[in-house]
């Protein structure tokens, strides 16, 4: 292999691909990146078992071929290139990188036992990248982190027609995020489970001024593909069924709260400074006020009250604060409408654009509340 390449876009495609390389890879042949010259085009591709990144680039390539080098160390060199230029030449077992006066020789890795890519699924469809984004963002705020239950480490996809709604679940909060696509063909009626941290890591690297488009085979549902400005990646699908939480979202609340989103967070973060680890803190609604409060008699205390649009009887919540505080952020809207039936009853957190309008369903969040002592 001989090829010539833009050293600034040559570092860009190595760092967007090495991403998914686990820092201790349970096979040390996972560590390699593979490099593929030919027909004026570099592809690189990595691979973890779970997650694969697959990019290309334009080369000058006097001599086809392809390589596997070690992943991370040739992402240290190649963002640290001093010339606008790089030039790549692998001979016997080695690969001398050069860029201006700086010239690095590396030892290969056997090509040979590196595991074939996954194939990208069928176009399913496809939606402009900053709506996947968020949508991804939203989602993922109730994504467990118990790695013995998997399920409720992923996030479930539905793909109704022109629809795509995203739904995860720790047990004690829901999120739920649906966006408009553009499907590949009508009467799509299809479900999918993977990871979140997969998902975000996707969602992360992406170019937001290119659509996202996503493959699926309706067919053979064990893996996810995702498009973007010629990066491809794909994503394994959990094996399991996710928890039935649609009947937790309730189309009657008889109590509301309509509060400034930037001021109820500040106040939370304020409040909570005195909870101890775990600790509620308590919101009290009543004559269009709202009492936050956090802190024992015998320890420190904190409170503050914010005004508020409120329509129902007075009634008292208590929340975990970063739940609240994580739900909360995933709230693009500047007013947060909170619905309630009972203290101990999941309470759900939608935004609005205007205090007096109406409350978006693109983003619902659910939280159960805690139980306190008066």
């Amino acid at each position: 292999m001989k090829v010539e390449v833009n050293s600034a876009s040559f570092a860009d495609a190595v760092a967007w691909t090495t991403r998914v390389i686990d820092s201790r890879p349970a096979n040390p042949i996972l560590a390699g990146l593979k490099i593929e010259a030919a027909n004026g085009t570099l592809q690189l591709s990595a691979f973890n078992y779970q997650i694969s990144s697959c990019h290309h680039i334009e080369a000058g390539v006097d001599e086809e071929g392809s390589i596997l080098i070690l992943g991370k160390l040739m992402a240290d060199i190649t963002k640290s290139l001093p010339a606008e230029k790089t030039y790549l030449k692998s001979e016997n077992n080695t690969l001398t990188i050069t860029s201006g006066k700086s010239t690095f020789t590396l030892q290969l890795m056997p090509l040979g036992e590196y595991p074939d890519l996954p194939e990208l699924p069928h176009k399913l469809g496809q939606v402009d990248a900053p709506t996947f984004i968020q949508a991804v963002n939203q989602a993922s705020v109730s994504t467990s982190r118990e790695e013995n239950r998997p399920v409720l480490t992923g996030i479930r996809i539905q793909f109704e027609d022109d629809t795509v709604t995203m739904t995860s679940t720790d047990r004690f909060r829901l999120s739920r995020s649906t966006f408009k696509w553009t499907p590949e063909h009508n009467d799509i009626h299809s479900t999918t489970l993977t990871r979140g941290s997969l998902l975000r890591d996707i969602a992360h690297s992406l170019d937001d001024h290119q659509n996202v488009i996503i493959h699926f085979n309706e067919e053979d549902k064990s893996l996810l593909g995702f498009e973007n400005s010629g990066r491809t990646s794909t994503s394994q699908i959990i094996d399991g069924e996710f928890p039935s939480v649609d009947r937790l979202f309730v189309d009657e609340y008889p109590i509301h709260a309509i509060i400034n989103k930037q001021l109820l967070i500040n106040a939370i973060k304020r409040v909570s400074l005195v909870a101890e680890r775990n600790a509620p803190i308590r919101m009290i609604f009543s004559n269009q006020e709202l009492t936050l409060s956090a802190g024992t008699a015998d320890e420190s205390q904190a409170k503050e009250v914010l005004d508020i649009d409120m329509d129902g009887e007075d009634i008292t919540v208590a929340f975990n604060p970063n739940y609240l505080l994580e739900g909360l952020g995933a709230i693009p809207e500047p007013f947060v409408h909170m619905k309630m039936a009972t203290a101990v009853k999941p309470v759900e957190f939608n935004g609005q654009q205007e205090s007096d309008g109406d409350e978006s369903t693109d983003y619902r969040y659910l939280l159960v509340p805690m139980r306190f002592n008066n």
